[in-house]
C-alpha cells in the first residue's frame, strides 16, 4: 500500500494538547524510516526493469521480489507510526471525538470509516473529527477534511464544519437537517425535544420533525378510522 504524503498540519503531535516534542521525535523517526524503505523499493524497481530489458529475467525476478519485500517494511513503518501518533493525540479526547493529525489520507480514511461504523454499532449519535485547517499544507488546501466530507456522502451522513474550522460534526442517525451550531466534544447530542408541540432548542441549533400526538390524539383518530372502516363495508 502506497500513503499519499499528506498530513495534517506542520506536526504530526496535535499542538493543542502542549509539549509532545519526543513523541514527535519518535514519529519522525518512523516515518523517515518508511521514506527510506520506499526510496530503496523504488530503486529495486528500476533495476528489475533494466534486468528485464536486457533480457535477465532471473535477476529481474529476483529484484522485482526484493522490492515486494521492502515495500511491505515501508507499509510496517507508515503503520507503526499512524498508530502511535493516534495513540498519542487521541489518549485525552472526548469519547465522540477522533483527532486524525499526522496520518496520510488514506491512513485517516481507514480511521474515520471504522470509527464511524463502530459508533453506529454502538448507536452513537455524532462523532467530532479533528481534520486540521491545512495551515502548513502545500498551498493551504486541506486534504484531510475533503476526504472525510466524501466519506459521509459516501455513507448518507449529513455534517458540517464546527466553528473551529479544523474539526468537523458527523451525524450518524440519518438526520440530513444540520443545526447551526454543533456542541463541543463531550457534550452530547443537542437535537430539539418537543413538548406540547412547541420546540425546545439546544445550544442554537435546530432539527425539525413533526410533534409527535398524544395518546388521546391517537386513540381518536384510531376511532375515526374505524368507523370509516365500517362505514364502507356496510
Amino acid at each position: 500500500m502506497s500513503y499519499p504524503m499528506t498530513q495534517i498540519g506542520g506536526r504530526a503531535f496535535n499542538p493543542s494538547h502542549g509539549g509532545g516534542g519526543d513523541t514527535e521525535a519518535e514519529y519522525d523517526r518512523l516515518r523517515g524510516a518508511a521514506r527510506e524503505k520506499i526510496g530503496e523499493r523504488q530503486s529495486l524497481s528500476a533495476q528489475s526493469q533494466n534486468a528485464y530489458k536486457r533480457g535477465d529475467g532471473a535477476a529481474a525476478h529476483d529484484l522485482s521480489q526484493r522490492a515486494k519485500r521492502v515495500a511491505e517494511e515501508a507499509d510496517n513503518f507508515n503503520k507503526q507510526a499512524s498508530d502511535y501518533i493516534f495513540r498519542a493525540n487521541n489518549a485525552h479526547a472526548k469519547s465522540d471525538e477522533i483527532d486524525l493529525h499526522g496520518q496520510y489520507v488514506e491512513e485517516a480514511e481507514d480511521l474515520v470509516r471504522k470509527r464511524i461504523e463502530t459508533e453506529k454499532s454502538r448507536h452513537a449519535t455524532h462523532l467530532h473529527v479533528i481534520v486540521g485547517k491545512g495551515n502548513h499544507s502545500v498551498n493551504h488546501i486541506q486534504k484531510i477534511k475533503p476526504a472525510v466530507e466524501n466519506i459521509c456522502r459516501e455513507m448518507g451522513l449529513a455534517y458540517k464544519t464546527e466553528a473551529n474550522e479544523g474539526r468537523m460534526y458527523v451525524d450518524l442517525t440519518g438526520n440530513q437537517d444540520m443545526p447551526d451550531y454543533a456542541p463541543e466534544p463531550g457534550q452530547g447530542y443537542h437535537r430539539p425535544d418537543y413538548q406540547g408541540g412547541h420546540q425546545q432548542q439546544h445550544g442554537g441549533g435546530q432539527y425539525h420533525r413533526p410533534p409527535q400526538q398524544t395518546q388521546e390524539e391517537q386513540l381518536v383518530e384510531a376511532g375515526i378510522k374505524k368507523c370509516i372502516s365500517c362505514c364502507i363495508i356496510m
